[in-house]
């Protein structure tokens, strides 16, 4: 039975794992109370974490939901002002959550969302993927035993003002290649730095995913996954490569050149629709010495409600 745990654990660690190719990350931390030096730097990444996806809590301390951020950016361009907004998603969710995002894309210049896909894909919502696909596999299986829905089910990308600003898969392929990753060594790493949390007081525990798994209780599963997904910083960091990961920092690069590109034309208010696990090192080149923006008004989202 422990071993089916695991086993259990690894899929569903490898399914939000492997959604990260195309598109998801979170906290971790201590008690910044109780921290020495070390934990207090812990701490402080949990907070920096939590600025874009956080589980809320209710005043008995019951995750009540899953929620991921929208966060403005803006400054001065003489006499009109910038606007970049960073709209963080989880890829698999409630359908009123995607209804809520659809909404809000409606404000925006330039909606610059993330796909690795060919230059000039264009998604259609709700359109059939033929083909085997492993990570949609994964994906499709979460969404069923979650009961939740998948994002490009859902979002509609064929708005005039949708943007497609990420690698095709040729240039992922490159740029993985040459900063010494694989598919494969990240899978390998993804067991190990499951092993590795299962001792960690913020791990996945056998007996609460074992429990839930055959109860069938959905809402629980929820917040068993829910807990592991606010973990993933820690499994994401083991993927960088030479220079660190292509998955995060080497398509952040290609879509802040969309995004060049996009302001260079004229659009005033932007907005960036990517994976939460991309927005801690958005947030740090919006507020650099080349964009000089600075952090405004936040709102908050419910993609998974725990209860």
């Amino acid at each position: 039975m422990r071993n089916l745990t695991r086993l259990s654990k690894y899929l569903l660690i490898m399914s939000v794992v492997c959604s990260t190719l195309l598109h998801v990350r979170v906290s971790v931390g201590d008690d910044e109370k109780k921290a020495d030096k070390k934990d207090k730097a812990t701490a402080k990444k949990k907070i920096n974490s939590e600025r874009f996806v956080r589980i809320k809590k209710d005043k008995n301390k019951k995750s009540v939901a899953l929620e991921t951020s929208i966060t403005r950016y803006s400054k001065k361009v003489g006499p009109d002002e910038l606007i970049v907004d960073l709209i963080g998603v989880v890829h698999i969710g409630e359908k009123e959550y995607y209804d809520k995002l659809n909404k809000q894309f409606e404000q925006y210049d330039a909606m610059l969302y993330e796909l690795v896909a060919p230059e000039g894909t264009r998604v259609v919502k709700g359109q059939k993927r033929g083909g085997f696909n492993p990570i949609g596999g994964l994906q499709n299986g979460m969404k069923s035993v979650l009961g939740l829905q998948f994002q490009l089910d859902h979002i509609e990308y064929s708005r005039k003002n949708f943007v497609h600003a990420d690698m095709s898969p040729q240039e992922m392929s490159d740029s993985m290649t040459k900063n010494d990753e694989s598919v494969a060594k990240m899978f390998f790493k993804a067991i190990g730095s499951s092993m590795a949390m299962q001792g960690s007081a913020n791990g996945m525990s056998d007996i609460a995913l074992m429990k839930a798994l055959i109860s069938g209780n959905k809402t629980e599963l929820r917040r068993v996954m829910a807990s592991q997904m606010s973990n993933m910083d820690q499994a994401m960091v083991m993927f960088d490569g030479k220079d660190g990961s292509t998955i995060v920092k080497h398509r952040n690069t290609k879509c802040f050149k969309i995004l060049d590109r996009e302001i260079a034309a004229g659009k005033k208010k932007l907005a960036i629709f990517y994976g939460a696990a991309h927005l801690p090192d958005m947030e740090e080149r919006l507020l650099g010495d080349k964009y000089k923006m600075t952090a405004g008004e936040q709102k908050w989202l419910t993609a998974w409600k725990l209860r």
